[in-house]
């Protein structure tokens, strides 16, 4: 096999060097346009697992790394005149000099030809090799010359950084933030050598433009941040090397081969420094590589199984790095936060690392933390906090509960977060986790039967502190399908508290209703016989704030008139009153996915010329008339949430800036808790799912409104719900096909967690009782 690889950069370096040590056979080039001493930038940074994947595959270069890297495993954070240290962490620190030097020593040895200050300007002059390898960097000159292959995304980000170094040897991976009377500047430094670490300073562009760093050479650029940080550098000098102010790049492929060129490193794919992971994604890129290479006859079929393999974790990844540069985007709205919670939040600010992870790393840490969490819960519930038995104290009698792994001064230790109380008016929750609504489609005319009672009752039994029915239509015709539950007739509410009483009876849980009017997607099939599909007959008109079908096949809704608006504000304000009569402890009203209040929200679905329709100062109009009418009739000690969707998905349809501002008018008519959703509107929409991926909406509603927030959407773990707690992003987490899968989720954490969660009496022998679950 033949095979050039465009950059001498550690993609292309790393995967010269394991194609040739796979057979000796094999012709392997690396063309690089500068000279072996020209390298740029300072340290690289790797964690253990990395380096364990690099010393499988070559035990000669990781040996060759470990011996001359820096380790640490302390996060050091200096926030308002704090210093606060995480320890267990586990990095290493190399420059990357030494790295390129490494790689190229390797390659001479194994016999591949290195061709430096060759300037590639045109691949097409190679393509007679059986592989190109595309490793020349995110301004790479061969993607931009297969441009309509690739199809490449860049997404340059708004913050301004600039790479540094300096002479200073700081002991942990270290975080200043520093405020000037420019604005707020961020630090982030690492050693990567004796006497040397890298140094980056960042800032949002406002504040880089207040100093005046968009005029700045680079000696003027190292003079002003010498400057800022003269207390935190000490005396040491900032060193530069092509230090210019930067802002970051995010850049995504379509495809990552084409023909027999292939990308790996920057040139396919970038995630933020702040997750430190460029280099580990080049390298395990040519790990990839080489072995789709080595196991497969085909050269396409080698490109195609790389490309395969290695997208999915790539693009975990840059979901994680995207939600960290965000964090670092966003660093001022965090700024008045307790100096403990802010450091738990920059920790977990990727929603990778968990509460769970930290506290195996760091258990002292996390005990402080939880400490700290469950007396703020006390204070604002007005209730205290159930204590848990620490490592080595005896279980409280009769919990069945082993101890908890924390550590704890005494017998007791503070309860996880998701154990604490949270006060909404005069309801008070005895835990954080909440059964998210979900809609059954099994009423007969609105009207809920056994499978409801088993469903709820079941789930309250589970150990959520809140379980919300599904979505209960506000008539007849507002249903989504001939299956919803409804709170329109007067025999609803006996229906409905014959489950709020059992739930109340016999479980400590609050219950909550969501009331709603489909608009637009009524009228529809249930979920598994078609989703969001007009019915094939028996359809009822169907009513909307403008008349656009949801799919172009969809029923048209007819635009709703002033008179057929009060008509639905009234039935809203029925169904409140049927709500009470049921005994619902909260009120939520469901503003998201499109439905008719939604509708009113989005400029995606409401295109109205009068009073209701143009600014989203209009178009809250209605939903706001509707919610202040609920709020009239429903009970002053009892609170209201209201579902929103944060986003839609879609380039013309509500944004989360936008979303800000629906909390805060919702938050001045008497809200008491927001929750957050996102997209459903139209069916167009082109989300970005993953892991807790609603989460952020929650957490800049929470802060930049100061209003509570209810988190939603791919939150599945006690782990992620202890950490989005505790990290302030919500106030509540609401899971749902958890929740179904596993009716006991919440009993099953506490156990896991060593928590005393009692069980209904009737269940009493469970307390004494230690599952096996292999």
């Amino acid at each position: 096999m033949k095979a050039v690889a465009i950059g001498g950069g550690p993609a292309g370096l790393f995967f010269a060097l394991l194609l040739k040590r796979a057979d000796p056979r094999h012709e392997v080039v690396v063309y690089e346009r500068n000279h072996p001493e020209d390298t740029f930038g300072f340290g690289v940074v790797f964690s253990d697992a990395t380096e364990k994947a690099l010393e499988h595959a070559d035990p000669v270069v990781s040996g060759a790394m470990t011996a001359l890297n820096h380790r640490w495993d302390d996060i050091e954070i200096h926030y308002r005149g704090s210093a606060l240290t995480s320890t267990g962490h586990a990095f290493s620190g190399l420059s990357r000099k030494t790295l390129l030097g490494i790689l190229a020593e390797r390659c001479r040895a194994v016999g591949v030809k290195l061709c430096f200050q060759r300037d590639i300007s045109d691949p097409e002059t190679l393509r007679d090799a059986d592989v190109v390898l595309a490793a020349d960097g995110a301004n790479s000159v061969v993607r931009e010359r297969y441009r309509e292959a690739f199809r490449p995304e860049t997404d340059t980000r708004p913050n301004r950084f600039v790479w540094l170094g300096t002479t200073k040897p700081f002991p942990a991976f270290t975080f200043y933030f520093k405020r000037d009377e420019h604005g707020l500047w961020r630090v982030h430094a690492y050693q990567y050598e004796p006497g040397r670490s890298t140094f980056i300073v960042e800032a949002r562009e406002e504040t880089w433009r207040s100093a005046g760093m968009d005029r700045a050479d680079e000696a003027g650029t190292i003079a002003f941040c010498e400057r800022l940080c003269r207390e935190e550098l000490a005396g040491h000098r900032l060193i530069s090397n092509r230090s210019v102010w930067r802002s970051f790049p995010t850049i995504r492929n379509e495809k990552w081969h084409h023909e027999n060129v292939v990308l790996a490193g920057d040139a396919a794919h970038t995630a933020h420094f702040s997750v430190g992971s460029g280099t580990k994604l080049a390298m395990e890129d040519a790990i990839a590589l080489v072995g789709s290479l080595v196991r497969r006859d085909r050269i396409p079929d080698a490109l195609a199984a790389y490309e395969a393999a290695r997208r999915p974790a790539v693009e975990s990844l840059q979901r994680a790095a995207q939600a960290s540069l965000q964090w670092f985007e966003d660093t001022e709205r965090y700024m008045d936060l307790e100096p403990l919670q802010f450091a738990f939040t920059l920790l977990t600010r990727s929603l990778r690392v968990t509460h769970e992870n930290l506290r195996l790393r760091d258990p002292a840490f996390v005990a402080r933390v939880d400490e700290w969490f469950a007396r703020q819960a006390s204070a604002r519930a007005g209730v205290p906090v159930a204590t848990v038995p620490a490592p080595g104290a005896a279980p409280a009698t009769g919990t069945g509960a082993p101890a908890a792994a924390s550590v704890a001064p005494s017998t007791t230790a503070a309860p996880p977060p998701m154990f604490t109380p949270f006060r909404l008016r005069d309801m008070v929750l005895v835990n954080r986790v909440v059964v998210s609504p979900m809609c059954q489609y099994s009423a007969e005319d609105g009207t809920p039967g056994d499978w409801h009672l088993v469903h709820l009752g079941t789930r309250a039994m589970g150990g959520a502190g809140l379980v919300f029915a599904e979505m209960t239509d506000v008539s007849r015709e507002a249903r989504i399908s001939p299956g919803c539950t409804g709170l329109y007739k007067p025999e609803h509410a006996p229906a409905w508290k014959r489950i709020v009483d059992f739930v109340h009876r016999h479980t400590p849980a609050r219950m909550a209703i969501q009331l709603g009017h489909a608009g637009r997607k009524a009228s529809t099939r249930r979920l598994w016989e078609g989703d969001n599909e007009p019915l094939p007959e028996g359809n009822w008109p169907i009513v909307a704030p403008s008349g656009i079908p949801y799919y172009p096949h969809s029923q048209v809704p007819r635009e709703m008139t002033r008179s057929e608006m009060d008509e639905a504000k009234a039935d809203f304000v029925r169904a409140a009153g049927l709500a009470q009569e049921a005994g619902f402890d909260l009120l939520e009203i469901h503003m998201a996915h499109g439905y008719l209040l939604a509708s009113f929200i989005s400029p995606l679905t409401n295109r109205r010329t009068d009073e209701y329709g143009g600014p989203l100062e209009n178009r809250m109009r209605f939903p706001l008339e509707v919610f202040d009418a609920v709020r009239g009739a429903w009970p002053a000690e009892k609170p209201m949430s209201v579902r929103i969707s944060a986003v839609d998905w879609h380039p013309e349809g509500m944004t989360p800036a936008e979303s800000v501002e629906v909390a805060r008018m919702l938050e001045a008519h008497g809200c008491d808790v927001v929750d957050v959703s996102a997209g459903q509107t139209v069916p167009d929409q082109r989300p970005v799912y993953g892991r807790l991926f609603q989460t952020p909406f929650a957490d800049r509603i929470r802060h930049e409104v100061g209003i509570a927030t209810m988190a939603v959407g791919n939150i599945s773990s006690y782990a992620d719900v202890n950490t989005i707690l505790a990290a302030g992003r919500a106030d509540l987490c609401l899971l749902a096909r958890a929740h179904l899968w596993d009716p006991y989720w919440t009993r099953h954490a506490a156990h896991e967690l060593g928590y005393p969660l009692r069980w209904p009496d009737p269940y009493e022998t469970l307390n004494q009782y230690r599952p096996r679950f292999t």
